[in-house]
């Protein structure tokens, strides 16, 4: 249905893409899985149209084609639901679902509403979404902006008169278990009138929906096997040219906390999302925050760091008290936020790496005469080979940067601004195994320098295996608080009582 022949591409002379050959059969699911930086994303963009190979050709049903824009490809009955999400937060949830698609809707030049919304009703219901098309996209949970993405590529279906081609980037990174189900049963019971290219970097999943998984490296394919034949540690293997680290999350360094409380919170309380929160926050301590979206672990992190204003109770860092207006606020008290979604909120995609990383403490490449290049620059570069950051330069802007190394970007942003309390929101949300070794062995080593952190994490084995002790939340209220000591970590079933 699909073929990628000797794929090429091309940014100011650094190779993204070498030579990469690739087929999509009718009816399969093709997981595609790599490290970041690997290629994976150039790949999905080139076959969805919104970027032009510099060399090699695509064909649909065996004929050559040229994918101008997204246009050209849904035109072919290709469609892509992107990693970082392309709604516009400021229409509404029909608005997006027919964007571009909206002159079915034109009656004497006006768009009839009441069409538009039953189409919109029937797309969502596609994918077990119940909530009103009228909505602003912005409105959304992160999870529910997610599911229109899968809404609005389905609807291909009833505008081609050929089968599909869905490319998946990432399209779970953020749901949870009941919406991952009802996921992979939309994609199996559409399998026998699309295919499906599916990215991840959860190789359980990869190969729990996949028929055939390509492995890239370094931008290229490594290897091509069925899945039914190979093994998540095989693939781990495959990706980075060594097995999974036995001690995956490092407990061994897992030394108790000092004495002295970071951050206080005393019953903290905001309508309609969290009450009665009371906590402290040690130096050198991983404090978990778990439960299920919507629990109002994301909406008091939030409150933290002077996004949003308490209702009611009150906090204290280092002692003072803290009543932070706005997140510079929160920034000039010694708190850093690492926010799960780092395109829109944690990195300027516009600026370089090196603009980023001093961004939140400018002062730190600042001389009397104004902002010092050639400092910002040894940041930058202090900054790349600490954390491995894979960049052609300091100068290259971050869109330009894979998804882990844009995090490594946003995590190297808050260390040179020296923050003392650290707010961690999905750290590791589509970062490749590799990358999330690197991300765990920070947060180690920033305990050892007495850095107090929050964790939201992705899953409940990343809470247990990095925290000293996890809060359970549930329905807006703590309900649980248990130690997670190193070699006495809590099992998972323990914290999902609580959770539900």
């Amino acid at each position: 249905m699909l073929t990628a022949e000797n794929l090429r591409k091309s940014y100011a002379g650094v190779e993204a893409l070498r030579g990469v050959s690739f087929e999509v059969r009718p009816g399969e699911v093709v997981g595609l899985v790599g490290e970041n930086g690997a290629g994976k994303s150039t790949l999905m963009r080139l076959l969805a149209g919104t970027q032009r190979p510099s060399g090699g050709r695509i064909l649909r049903d065996g004929q050559p084609v040229s994918l101008a824009s997204p246009r050209d490809a849904n035109a072919m009955g290709i469609a892509m639901v992107f990693q970082e999400q392309s709604l516009i937060l400021n229409l509404s949830v029909a608005e997006n679902l027919f964007l571009g698609q909206d002159g079915e809707f034109v009656r004497h030049g006006l768009i009839d509403r009441r069409a538009l919304r039953r189409a919109a009703l029937h797309q969502l219901a596609k994918v077990g979404l119940d909530i009103d098309p009228d909505r602003r996209a912005g409105e959304l949970s992160f999870a529910q902006r997610q599911m229109v993405e899968l809404a609005k590529a389905l609807a291909l279906e009833d505008r081609v008169d050929r089968d599909l081609v869905i490319l998946l980037d990432e399209p779970t990174s953020v749901l949870e278990q009941a919406e991952i189900d009802l996921l992979f049963s939309r994609v199996r019971d559409l399998q026998s009138r699309a295919s499906f290219v599916f990215v991840s970097h959860r190789l359980d999943e990869v190969l729990a929906i996949s028929d055939r998984v390509y492995v890239m490296r370094d931008g290229a394919v490594v290897a091509e096997a069925p899945a039914s034949a190979v093994t998540p540690a095989d693939l781990h293997q495959m990706m980075v040219g060594r097995g999974v680290r036995t001690e995956y999350y490092l407990e061994s360094r897992q030394e108790p906390p000092r004495s002295d409380v970071a951050l206080a919170v005393r019953g903290l309380g905001q309508q309609g999302a969290f009450r009665d929160v009371s906590f402290d926050l040690h130096r050198g301590e991983v404090l978990g925050l778990a439960g299920v979206i919507g629990s109002g672990r994301e909406a008091l992190i939030r409150v933290l760091f002077g996004f949003e204003r308490p209702d009611a109770g009150g906090m204290e860092v280092e002692g003072q008290a803290y009543a932070p207006r706005s997140p510079a606020d929160a920034v000039a008290r010694g708190l850093g936020f690492v926010p799960s979604e780092r395109r829109t909120e944690g990195l300027v995609m516009t600026l370089s790496l090196g603009a980023n990383i001093t961004l939140a403490r400018i002062r730190e490449a600042m001389t009397p005469w104004g902002l010092s290049r050639s400092k910002e620059q040894a940041l930058a570069r202090d900054w790349i080979s600490r954390l491995g950051i894979r960049t052609p330069s300091a100068d290259t802007p971050c869109r330009n940067l894979s998804g882990g190394n844009q995090q490594k970007v946003v995590l190297a942003k808050w260390r040179t601004a020296g923050s003392r309390v650290l707010i961690l929101d999905h750290p590791t949300r589509g970062v490749d195994v590799g990358a999330k070794e690197e991300v765990f062995r920070l947060i180690r080593d920033l305990c050892d320098e007495g850095v107090a952190i929050l964790l939201v994490a992705d899953t409940l084995e990343e809470t247990i295996g990095l925290s000293h002790r996890v809060l359970v939340m549930r329905d807006g209220a703590i309900s649980a608080e248990l130690p997670a000591p190193a070699g006495g970590k809590p099992e998972q079933v323990r914290i999902v009582e609580h959770m539900v």
